[in-house]
C-alpha cells in the first residue's frame, strides 16, 4: 500500500462529511488534503484511543518529530522511520508552503484534551477550535489557493464554526468520555448542572443551553462568510461546502428541539452529496 492509498483509506474509513467536499478538488489537492485529513485523523486517534496518558504525550512528541522531519527540519539525533502519512504529506508541505507552526498548532490542540476536559469560558474553548480546526482551515486554505490575506482570516474563521457545530452535535458522546466543552460560564447562565450533561438529563434548561450553542456556531459561519472575497469563493469551494453541509446540520438540530442528549442527529450520504453538488455550482467561475 502506497502513502496515498493509506491516506485515502484512513479518510475513507472516517465516514466523514468532509469526503463530500473533496470529490471537486484537482487531482494534486485532493491528494493534498486527503494527507492533510490523515495526519488530523492520525494525532486525534492518538488522544481520542488513549488508555494510558503518558504514552499519549509520548505519541504526540513522535508526531511533532515526523512533523519537523516532513518539514525539513529534522531535529538532532537519529530520526524515527516515517509514517505513511508523513511520507504523503511531505510533498504537500513543500508544493504549498504549509507553514509548520500550524501543523504544530494541531497537536498542541490535541494535547488540550490531555490536559484538560472542561473550558471555563469561551475565550478558553475558542483557543481549543483554533488550534484542533482553524489551524487546518489555515492549510486547508493554502492548498485551495487563494489571492487575497482576508481568505486566511476566513478559513480559521470557518475551522472555530465547524468545530463549534462537532461540539454541539457531539454533547452526549464527549459527555460518555467525562469531556463537556461548553462553556462552565455558559452552563451557569442557563442554570445547568454538569452532572445533567454526565447523566444525559434532557430539559429545557439543556436545551436552551443548546440552541446558544447554535446560535453561536452560525454566528461564526456568517463572520467567516463575509470575511471570503469574492475572487477566492471558487477556489475555496470545498470548505464552502463543508460549511453548507454542517449548517444544514445544525438547523436540523435546532428543528428536532435541540435534543442532543437523547437523540444524534446526522445527515444521509445523498443529502450531503447533493448540498455538496448545490454549492460548488453556485460557487464556479462566473
Amino acid at each position: 500500500m502506497t502513502p496515498e492509498q493509506y491516506c485515502q483509506q484512513r479518510a475513507a474509513a472516517s465516514g466523514s462529511s468532509f469526503y463530500y467536499s473533496f470529490m471537486f478538488l484537482a487531482p494534486p489537492q485532493r491528494r493534498a488534503i486527503t494527507a492533510l485529513y490523515a495526519f488530523c485523523r492520525e494525532v486525534d486517534d492518538v488522544v481520542d484511543e488513549a488508555t494510558d496518558e503518558r504514552v499519549a504525550r509520548l505519541k504526540l512528541d513522535w508526531w511533532r518529530t515526523q512533523v519537523a522531519i516532513a518539514c525539513g527540519e529534522p531535529p538532532p539525533g537519529e530520526q524515527p522511520s516515517l509514517h505513511p502519512v508523513t511520507r504523503a504529506l511531505a510533498p504537500a508541505i513543500e508544493r504549498h508552503a504549509l507553514p509548520r507552526v500550524h501543523l504544530d498548532e494541531i497537536i498542541a490542540g490535541m494535547q488540550m484534551d490531555l490536559d484538560c476536559n472542561r473550558y471555563r469560558s469561551f475565550d478558553e474553548l475558542r483557543l481549543y477550535c483554533h488550534r484542533v480546526a482553524g489551524a487546518v482551515g489555515l492549510l486547508s486554505a493554502r492548498i485551495f489557493g487563494y489571492r487575497e490575506p482576508a481568505t486566511l482570516e476566513y478559513a480559521d474563521l470557518l475551522g472555530i464554526a465547524l468545530q463549534l457545530t462537532n461540539i454541539v452535535r457531539d454533547v452526549a458522546e464527549d459527555a460518555r468520555r467525562n469531556r463537556i466543552y461548553l462553556p462552565t460560564e455558559d452552563l451557569d447562565r442557563f442554570g445547568v448542572r454538569e452532572d445533567d450533561l454526565l447523566c444525559r438529563r434532557d430539559g429545557p434548561e439543556v436545551r436552551a443551553l443548546v440552541q446558544f450553542q447554535i446560535d453561536r456556531a452560525q454566528q461564526h459561519y456568517e463572520l467567516a462568510l463575509r470575511r471570503l472575497p469574492e475572487v477566492d469563493r471558487h477556489s475555496q469551494r470545498t470548505g464552502l461546502i463543508m460549511a453548507a453541509i454542517y449548517r444544514t446540520l445544525l438547523r436540523e438540530i435546532a428543528a428536532g428541539g435541540a435534543r442532543v442528549l437523547v437523540e444524534r442527529t446526522s445527515l444521509t450520504p445523498l443529502r450531503k452529496l447533493w448540498i455538496a453538488c448545490r454549492t460548488a455550482w453556485t460557487a464556479r467561475v462566473p
